[in-house]
């Protein structure tokens, strides 16, 4: 029996999207096993305790490999919070892909990860995106049931906006803990929404403002996937802004001691909502690199943090 009381509780998570191989229904084999086991590894060295899942990912490979880990070492469920999503529906033959939150497909989805995963309980499971046929109050029955059947622990959401959490959370006896959204110094819409009122750029912007301030004030932790931004100012900068950006990086990073992808993890960490960036990259060596931003306060000081920001933005803020 699981024994983890479910709360996330790290300072990062690792997201296993790039485990289990290709995004094909094909067989994952020995050695995608080997690599997702690298890389847990790698987190587990880091401090990372919180790992990521959703169940498209990779075709349900993602989770079946981290389920042949977590077969391969005894006591280590007892350590770690496991989270996944549901929601989404690949692309079928000629279907196209859809979201379905209806509580049978929930339910039906819950089951089927616990089974890949190859335990007996989600720690947290997330609402991936919003579906625009789901009827909250069946939403909400489902959640219920499946907590109280000691399937799930706690619940969140991703890629929605505060509006679209309030209706759930209103009525959810089990309050929402998380809410993941794609930030990073190089998607900064949910920042810019906050200043970019009462300016002509407001509307084009068009990330829901108040969002951030929704889930702080009800405790609701923001989680932000695609935090290391594609490695676009730790590896392999497209354009001379990014190059730019890239370079105060790493000059930032050499002051302090760390690593390019610390600093860049530490910029979003900095923020008074405490984010928690989830680093998706299936590389070991990366991993490790992100140990101080797992292990250390944020080491940015108010003006570099503007720095920074200004660099990606590439012009003066309003």
């Amino acid at each position: 029996m699981t024994t983890n009381t479910g709360q996330s509780g790290g300072r990062l998570l690792y997201g296993c999207m790039g485990l289990g191989g290709s995004w094909t229904p094909d067989p994952y084999g020995a050695e995608d096993i080997a690599e997702a086991e690298a890389a847990v590894v790698a987190a587990l060295e880091i401090g990372v305790t919180t790992f990521d899942h959703a169940d498209i990912y990779r075709h349900g490979k993602s989770e079946a490999v981290f389920g042949e880990v977590l077969a391969r070492a005894p006591g280590l469920r007892e350590r770690i919070v496991v989270q996944t999503k549901c929601g989404i529906r690949l692309p079928d033959g000629v279907r196209p892909g859809i979201y379905d939150l209806r509580g049978p497909t929930i339910e039906r989805r819950v089951e089927e990860s616990l089974t890949r995963l190859r335990t007996d309980v989600i720690d947290i499971l997330l609402l991936h995106r919003p579906d625009p046929l789901a009827d909250p109050d069946d939403i909400v029955e489902t959640l219920t049931s499946l907590h109280r059947q000691g399937l799930v622990r706690r619940f969140g959401v991703s890629n929605m906006s505060g509006e679209q959490i309030a209706p759930l959370a209103a009525r959810l006896d089990v309050p929402l803990v998380s809410n993941q959204l794609e930030m990073s110094l190089g998607r900064r819409d949910w920042l810019e929404a906050g200043v970019l009122v009462n300016t002509g750029a407001a509307a084009a912007n068009g990330f829901p403002l108040g969002t951030l301030e929704y889930c702080r004030a009800h405790g609701i932790e923001l989680q932000a996937w695609g935090a290391l931004a594609q490695g676009r100012f730790t590896g392999r900068q497209e354009t001379p802004q990014e190059r730019a950006t890239a370079q105060r990086i790493a000059s930032l990073a050499e002051e302090k001691g760390t690593t390019a992808e610390a600093v860049l993890l530490w910029w979003l960490m900095r923020h008074p909502a405490r984010i928690a960036p989830v680093v998706g990259t299936a590389n070991p060596d990366r991993i490790r690199a992100c140990r101080d931003a797992a292990r250390r306060e944020p080491d940015l000081g108010h003006e570099e943090w503007y720095e920074l920001w200004l660099a990606a933005r590439g012009e003066p803020l309003p």
